[in-house]
């Protein structure tokens, strides 16, 4: 598959200034990926353990790694890695394809079973993780490089949260980087190319969401009038038949 910055007509679009165009696969990053609202738990595990592993480094050193990652930790089946004993871990500090810090490892394994304990109570962890911007990404006005911010609120509240769950290597900083790389939040500078469809395609999923919760509910309350009319049907049929319950149709 073409890069997008490999396909006709891609090349001069004008994207985020953090993005490096001589590097195809930071481009491509950027165009696919970056920003795009992610609800898949297993993505959502993976890039909280990417971004763990970033600490103290680019974010481009750990994309180059990405294949390795996702082969070492399981394809990021949170289950599995939450099993993973000592075995693994000597493995995963002998595998040159990844970052091979001790405490990364052991950080990424802690967070795999609380990522499941996470998810056994609120039924999935992105239930629990969108909670935190209102379950809809917030959208920042950005032009420069100087405007990004390295936190938020919101960053905070949920880097404190997943701390006090026993989540390791999870500081505002890189709770924030996981925000913007699964678009809780849109920091897509306001002159890039990929900003708007974003959101235009997000509004257009919250609105057929919400379509469908209300035809779901019509449909309800449809089906409860139909249930109460067919239940006085039956009273009259009960009262035509039997005179002498005449005096309970004032209960119904």
């Amino acid at each position: 598959m073409q890069s997008t910055a490999q396909m006709k007509g891609f090349e001069n679009f004008d994207r985020c200034p953090w993005v490096d165009t001589a590097k195809p696969d930071y481009v491509d990053y950027h165009d696919r990926e970056w920003g795009v609202p992610v609800h898949d738990d297993r993505t959502i595990f993976e890039f909280l353990t990417l971004e763990a592993a970033q600490a103290g480094l680019s974010w481009y050193t750990v994309l180059r790694k990405r294949a390795a990652y996702r082969k070492a930790f399981a394809d990021f089946d949170a289950a599995k890695v939450a099993r993973y004993g000592k075995k693994q871990i000597d493995a995963l500090l002998s595998n040159p394809g990844i970052i091979r810090n001790r405490l990364k490892i052991a950080a990424a394994v802690n967070n795999a079973g609380k990522f499941l304990q996470v998810q056994e109570q609120f039924e999935s962890f992105d239930a629990y993780i969108w909670r935190f911007v209102g379950g809809r990404p917030r959208v920042n006005m950005l032009r420069t490089l100087q405007d990004y911010p390295a936190t938020s609120r919101e960053s905070d509240a949920l880097s404190k949260d997943l701390k006090q769950r026993g989540f390791k290597f999870v500081g505002s900083t890189i709770v924030y980087a996981h925000m913007q790389a699964t678009g809780m939040v849109n920091d897509h500078v306001a002159g890039c190319f990929r900003r708007q469809p974003i959101i235009e395609k997000y509004s257009r999923e919250e609105a057929g969401l919400k379509k469908a919760k209300t035809l779901k509910l019509n449909s309800k309350l449809t089906f409860l009038k139909c249930h109460r009319l067919q239940a006085r049907v039956s009273n009259l049929k009960s009262v035509t038949r039997y005179p002498g319950a005449r005096r309970n149709i004032a209960d119904d």
